[in-house]
């Protein structure tokens, strides 16, 4: 009699611990929020011939023939500039730029092309917005079909996968898109 009690007490203690539990509810779906500060601009000038602003939380790095880097720290990104003098090859150099943006359809879902004229600064140009998961997502070259020709790809130092980038990918994407418009030939 006396192993019935333990036994049903037993029995009474495992089930009352176990309906104890508080009910599981699954986690609600949640996204990943970015926040980056509002872009504030500043002019960038030194001996090439052009000038141009740039977003003041980016930094310019490796200024070499008028070709440069210039790094997202806190995004892990790169976009990089490269200037070349325009000698009687601008429609070599124009299927160059193409070149180099095309050879991402293989992974590109779209690749939007946008031209940029400004005729009274003598700013002619294109932007390519590549969706998927290309290397680059924004690419651009500028000129003024005589003298100048520069071309402007963003990079990101991870594996490319849109949507986990989209977010700084959007941001850079706007700080090119201001390059282009406030580019000048001096």
């Amino acid at each position: 009699m006396f192993k019935k009690i333990i036994s049903a007490a037993v029995i009474l203690l495992t089930l009352t611990v176990i309906s104890c539990k508080d009910e599981v509810l699954p986690k609600p779906a949640s996204f990943l929020r970015l926040d980056y500060p509002e872009a504030k601009y500043v002019n960038f000038e030194n001996t090439c011939p052009f000038t141009f602003q740039m977003n003041e939380d980016a930094v310019i790095k490796g200024e070499k023939e008028c070709g440069f880097a210039i790094t997202y720290p806190k995004m892990k990104a790169t976009i990089y500039l490269t200037y070349k003098p325009v000698h009687g090859d601008i429609e070599k150099l124009l299927k160059d730029a193409q070149k180099l943006t095309y050879e991402h359809v293989i992974k590109a879902d779209d690749i939007l092309e946008q031209p940029y004229l400004n005729p009274e600064k003598k700013v002619y140009g294109m932007f390519y917005q590549v969706d998927g998961n290309a290397a680059t997502n924004s690419q651009f070259y500028v000129t003024d079909s005589t003298r100048h020709f520069i071309t402007g790809s963003v990079y990101f130092y991870a594996k490319p996968n849109f949507d986990s980038i989209m977010p700084a990918a959007s941001y850079i994407k706007n700080d090119m898109q201001r390059l282009m418009e406030t580019l000048k030939w001096k």
